[in-house]
């Protein structure tokens, strides 16, 4: 990423319905996405598309509570959002037991500063969507989002 951290995060909403079913066809693993759009200097960022990606986190047994993006499918997804005006933004992926929070393992394996946006387990079970700032220091930051288009 080369702009400074974003101010909020807007997020079209066929992408939106699309990371969502992405992320809920995976359960019970961890389901994980880029998220490809526009970084605004000063400003928020935008998610104008969300790129599938397979969990391929080894060993497969561990999935359920683990996720790692295959870095060639990273390599495509970059090429293929600069062909297009765009750029990754960072990455999304599922708590399908637990609360939408990085997890230590979330901040030990992210190269920050990165974007995130984790779907959890909310209060009474229901799914939740919350987006972070893992800053290269310190503790990782709650974004606010909304659903544009």
């Amino acid at each position: 990423m080369t702009s400074p951290e974003p101010t909020g995060l807007a997020i079209d909403r066929q992408a939106l319905t699309l990371l969502r079913h992405v992320l809920a066809a995976a359960a019970p693993e961890e389901g994980c996405a880029l998220l490809l759009g526009e970084a605004a200097a000063g400003g928020p960022w935008w998610v104008r598309m969300v790129w599938p990606a397979l969990n391929v986190w080894q060993p497969a047994d561990e999935r359920r509570r683990r996720f790692a993006l295959d870095p060639r499918e990273q390599l495509q997804a970059q090429k293929w959002a600069r062909a297009r005006g765009l750029q990754v933004l960072g990455a999304a992926h599922s708590h399908p037991t637990s609360p939408p929070l990085p997890s230590a393992s979330d901040r030990r394996l992210t190269m920050a500063p990165a974007l995130q946006l984790i779907e959890g387990c909310g209060p009474a079970r229901r799914r939740q969507l919350q987006a972070w700032w893992l800053p290269e220091r310190g503790e990782p930051r709650p974004l606010m989002w909304r659903m544009v288009g």
